[in-house]
């Protein structure tokens, strides 16, 4: 496992983190809370320091199983950097929806803390931006949180760089949550450099696409009721399923042609290697997912291998999209 220390901070971690999304439910069809356990002592068990969660998966109940895991752990608290958000509220009405007002925020780390079982998050996000909230607001919430050490690092998640530097008039920015992975690329045009330039980490969330990129979907899997792969995300819809599965099928005859090595792997290795990349998440919810974590080291992606992935691509993929079908809504579009 490779290990490194965030920018502007002493929080020493791994770059790959283990995201929970998938393991909260919500949005994957339900969960095995046991199997979800497993996999989080498995992780732990590979060297991965990092778990990235969030209120909003399962409604807290992907916080909920990472607290009872931990607490069953060996590992010392210390040993492990917990990443966790704020800003998205819900009711049994709406659903979730963009709430990051002060009085939300102190009494959402509250619940955070309770259900992961610390006293303190290591780095705390705003999941996604409310503009109905002026940001100097929800930045000196979380600052307030920062000096009372309930949070070691500020995050923000899904900002746009005019939206960040708002918020940094009020309180500093440690890291930033962006979807990178090979089908899903609008950060490298300024989010990326911008982490750069700011020397933020950054986390990078869908690396595997929900699934896409490990190989082992094809055009006759069949996703649960409340999947939202099965509805909602239009990569997994026609025409454009069959466009992401032809280029993940050519990546997997290139990772194995080039280095023996499979299209989850490639693809991995590959967000690690970007410019500006730090942090790779990567969403499981059993254990023999992590088995290829042992490969992604004792190989690197050459520059005409970086312009053939390019290449298929540009060829195979015609339309792509990005993640503003995740986005969930302001108060006032309920």
């Amino acid at each position: 496992m490779e290990n490194m220390t965030m920018k502007q901070t002493n929080i020493e971690t791994s770059r790959i983190g283990l995201g929970t999304w998938a393991i909260g439910g919500f949005q994957w069809g339900g969960t095995d809370e046991q199997e979800a356990q497993k996999t989080i002592h498995a992780a732990l068990d590979k060297g991965i320091k990092l778990i990235d969660t969030a209120p909003g998966y399962g409604f807290g109940k992907a916080e909920e199983i990472i607290g009872k895991a931990l607490h069953s752990s060996s590992l010392n608290r210390s040993e492990i950097t917990l990443s966790s958000k704020t800003g998205l509220n819900w009711n049994e009405k709406d659903g979730l929806f963009r709430d990051s007002t002060k009085a939300f925020i102190h009494q959402d780390i509250e619940r955070t803390l309770r259900n992961l079982q610390t006293d303190y998050v290591d780095v705390y996000h705003v999941h996604w931006p409310d503009t109905l909230t002026p940001f100097y607001e929800t930045a000196e919430a979380l600052n307030y949180l920062y000096k009372e050490g309930k949070i070691r690092a500020i995050g923000l998640s899904n900002f746009s760089t005019e939206q960040m530097d708002i918020f940094r008039e009020a309180a500093p920015i440690h890291a930033i949550q962006v979807p990178h992975n090979l089908f899903e690329r609008n950060s490298e045009n300024e989010l990326l450099p911008y982490a750069e330039e700011k020397e933020l980490t950054a986390f990078l969330y869908s690396s595997l696409t929900r699934g896409l990129l490990s190989g082992n979907i094809t055009k006759d899997s069949q996703f649960s009721e409340g999947d939202i792969r099965r509805d909602t995300d239009p990569k997994f819809q026609s025409p454009r399923f069959e466009q992401y599965l032809k280029a993940v099928k050519e990546l997997d005859e290139l990772a194995q042609d080039r280095f023996n090595k499979n299209v989850l792997e490639l693809a991995l290795r590959w967000n690690l290697q970007q410019p500006g990349s730090t942090i790779s998440l990567w969403g499981a919810r059993h254990p023999e997912q992590l088995a290829p974590l042992d490969n992604l080291w004792d190989f690197f992606i050459d520059d005409e291998t970086m312009r053939d992935i390019d290449e298929i691509l540009m060829r195979t993929v015609k339309t792509p999209i990005g993640i503003d079908f995740m986005a969930p809504p302001n108060k006032q579009d309920l």
